[in-house]
């Protein structure tokens, strides 16, 4: 199989080609660490977590590179209510940062570089443009990049710069500027504000060039994918090609990814809108996450495509956790059924046709939401098999392998545990119980170990080979 991805910059799905065979090279803007995470960075965590563990799976070597803004208005404005240096504030919510991640399964990237330790690469990234024509200094030390020294602004927005108008974060009230649309690659410091000495004085990274000059430090001049949410097409990615190709006349990334928004009800006559602190419609992950389990949340994101918008609420979530339900009961028939199998059919066909229909899924711009139904498809056929006791053990060992290899790329089954395995071994000795009770007919008991079982969550199903019992 070929993987394909669309890339933004083309507006089309195209094969990936890596730069070099077998390797891969991925970096996905990170979050400003001025509060804690959100829903909607959830989405974004969540997809990339996972293509980079396909494309690990798929057995490339894959360098994940995920940043921290640490030096940002919103850090210092925050940091002065609190009143803690804004390095402290940012420190702070770094920690917490990863506590929130862990609980949505989501693996360590490669590396988190931050822009407070990135400096003296990002100076040296814009005496380069300087050097290069790219920027000029105006009279306070700032330096901006001057977009009219660009033919071809606006590639992945596919726009032109005299049909944008006064957009984006850059656009800022500046008598010095030469075009509205310049933007600051390095901002003079004001009075009280964190800053670092610079050859223009005293000032601190803008927003766009930390994470060119990342890149360039950490990955060299051109990676294979740029990641990140498609509110950040314009203007942050698109300015990250302008810096990065003023320094090296080369390309940022060959392929662009962008994951759709995570919108909410909206107010007043908006339908939806996306969330954001700065709307003040988000709702945390530490929130969240302590009322779903981490498979429910990441079901919830991988049931959609990345690229797709998603609207958000928790009546959505549940109804996502009723439909996992399904697969996480058929993941226990069979880690139940492989104990008693006594079938010949040992499912070979089956289990292969569900791993190629799961990386067919996956290498079509990695499409969760299909390699998902792989996954039903998978348990109404395996079902069907354990019903009519045709699934050998072997078959049932397998198809519990599959299970935990195709797992290992979306994290949506139960976690295996010691307290897995004691509430197998309970839930055995309360079935023989059960069992015993009835050849005594002593039904009142019987029905009573039942109807607090199923008060706790529990379901017996009783057949001629005995009782099975799951979640319900």
């Amino acid at each position: 199989m070929t993987l394909f991805i669309h890339n933004t910059l083309t507006g089309k799905k195209e094969e990936f080609k890596p730069i070099e065979e077998g390797k891969v090279k991925m970096y996905v803007c990170g979050v400003t660490v001025y509060d804690d995470i959100h829903m909607g960075h959830a989405r974004s965590m969540i997809v990339f977590d996972t293509v980079a563990k396909y494309l690990r799976y798929s057995g490339y070597d894959v360098m994940h590179v995920t940043n921290f803004t640490d030096v940002d208005d919103k850090i210092m404005d925050r940091a002065a209510k609190v009143g803690i240096e804004p390095l402290q504030l940012s420190s702070n919510y770094i920690d917490k940062y990863f506590e929130d991640t862990a609980k949505l399964g989501i693996g360590r990237a490669d590396l988190y570089p931050k822009a407070s330790e990135s400096i003296d690469d990002i100076i040296e990234m814009v005496k380069t443009i300087i050097d290069n024509g790219y920027g000029y200094v105006t009279s306070d030390g700032s330096v901006y990049f001057s977009v009219d020294k660009v033919e071809d602004y606006g590639r992945l927005t596919n726009q032109k710069l005299e049909n944008m108008g006064n957009q984006g974060r850059q656009v800022m009230n500046d008598e010095e500027k030469k075009n509205p649309m310049d933007f600051a690659v390095w901002k003079a410091a004001k009075p009280g504000e964190i800053s670092w000495d610079s050859p223009w004085g005293k000032g601190r990274p803008g927003w766009h060039i930390e994470c060119s000059a990342m890149i360039k430090a950490h990955m060299g001049d051109t990676i294979d994918i740029h990641g990140g949410g498609n509110d950040l097409i314009f203007p942050h990615h698109e300015n990250e090609i302008l810096q990065t190709e003023a320094c090296t006349g080369k390309p940022l990334s060959n392929y662009w990814m962008h994951n759709g928004m995570l919108t909410v009800k909206g107010v007043g006559n908006s339908k939806e809108d996306k969330m954001s602190k700065s709307l003040g419609n988000f709702f945390r992950v530490e929130d969240v996450a302590a009322k779903y389990d981490s498979q429910t949340i990441r079901f919830y994101f991988l049931n959609t495509h990345y690229m797709s918008p998603l609207l958000y609420g928790e009546e959505y979530i549940t109804k996502a956790a009723d439909s996992l339900k399904r697969l996480w009961n058929n993941y226990r028939e069979i880690e139940s059924y492989v104990r008693d199998a006594s079938g010949t059919n040992d499912a070979t066909e089956i289990i292969e046709s569900t791993r190629a229909a799961f990386v067919k899924a996956m290498d079509d711009d990695f499409n969760t939401r299909d390699a998902i139904e792989a996954l039903f498809a998978f348990a109404r056929d395996t079902n069907r098999m354990m019903g009519a006791k045709e699934l050998s053990k072997k078959g049932a060992q397998d198809a519990m392998a599959l299970l935990k290899e195709l797992d290992a790329v979306l994290g949506i089954l139960p976690e295996e545990s010691e307290g897995d395995s004691a509430m197998d071994s309970v839930m055995d000795i309360l079935i023989d119980i059960r069992a015993e009770l009835r050849k005594r007919k002593a039904y009142d008991l019987a029905d009573m170990i039942r109807d607090r079982l199923s008060e706790a969550g529990i379901a017996l199903e009783d057949s001629s080979s005995g009782a099975k019992w799951k979640k319900i």
